[in-house]
């Protein structure tokens, strides 16, 4: 969880495939004591029901439609009444998220969080979408450092793959040609270990995209990538097949990758608390 402050006003955000962001801080700036009922107060207006409506069907291909008619045409009335809880249930709305517990409240995507920053008042969301853009970019700087520092790591590392090589499986009797074929194979068993296909299957599967199979690796795969350099080295100098080490290189990256993602899944618990 991180938290931007927006004139003053700290709000929390929850991150998975999108950020969302805390409601029950924003209505904070409104109702300190009483924040849920700002939240209901803007969930029963029309033009709420109606954005909320348009968000679900243009990201949420499970949203219950004749549930949403049903209570867009109840919005305006004095007897209606709406909750998170209840829009969640009833129509499978995925852009607001509600729960209790420590890190419980209600939140939103962000597109739905602005929306709702402006009915607070238009000059807290600007202070909110002020402080947010900070955020991501400070997330996209770390991110590029992050990505940049591994790829220099990965490359580093590679001298001792490529060492390994020269020493065990590069012979005098072998031609230029050969030994370039023996450098790019093993570097392909690298990348079918890991992607599950060759730099060439990449070019041919993603004529697009710019760089090689490394250059559009995310940071995990350069971490496991830095290790499989390193282990495949070591394999090449016990003389171990190609094969064997084809399926062992395999299965460790296999795993690695499973409790990377375990990481940063422990890392969102929060968002997955949410119902």
């Amino acid at each position: 969880m991180v938290k931007i402050v927006a004139n003053g006003n700290e709000i929390s955000i929850l991150n998975k495939d999108s950020d969302y962001i805390s409601l029950t801080d924003i209505a904070k700036y409104k109702n300190t004591d009483n924040p849920a009922d700002i939240i209901k107060n803007w969930l029963r207006n029309r033009n709420t029901l109606e954005f909320l409506g348009t968000w679900e069907k243009m990201n949420n291909p499970n949203f219950k439609l004749v549930e949403f008619d049903g209570f867009r045409s109840q919005a305006g009335l004095n007897s209606f009444i709406m909750t998170p809880k209840k829009w969640i249930e009833n129509t499978g709305a995925v852009g607001i998220k509600s729960s209790s517990g420590r890190y419980g409240g209600t939140y939103a995507h962000s597109d739905i969080a602005f929306e709702f920053a402006s009915w607070i008042s238009p000059e807290f969301k600007l202070y909110i979408i002020q402080d947010y853009q900070r955020l991501k970019q400070e997330e996209a700087y770390k991110n590029q450092i992050d990505w940049q520092v591994n790829r220099y790591i990965s490359k580093l590392n590679y001298s001792i793959h490529t060492d390994a090589i020269k020493e065990r499986l590069i012979t005098p009797k072998l031609t230029k040609q050969q030994i370039r074929f023996t450098y790019a194979n093993e570097a392909d068993l690298l990348n079918v270990a890991l992607y599950g296909m060759t730099a060439k299957e990449f070019k041919e599967t993603y004529p697009d995209k710019k760089g090689n199979l490394r250059d559009n690796s995310t940071i995990e795969q350069l971490l496991i990538m830095n290790n499989l350099q390193t282990l495949n080295a070591e394999m090449i100098k016990n003389n171990i097949p190609s094969s064997k080490r084809l399926e062992s290189l395999n299965k460790i990256a296999l795993e690695q990758l499973s409790i990377l993602q375990k990481n940063n899944q422990k890392a969102l618990q929060q968002l997955k608390q949410l119902k």
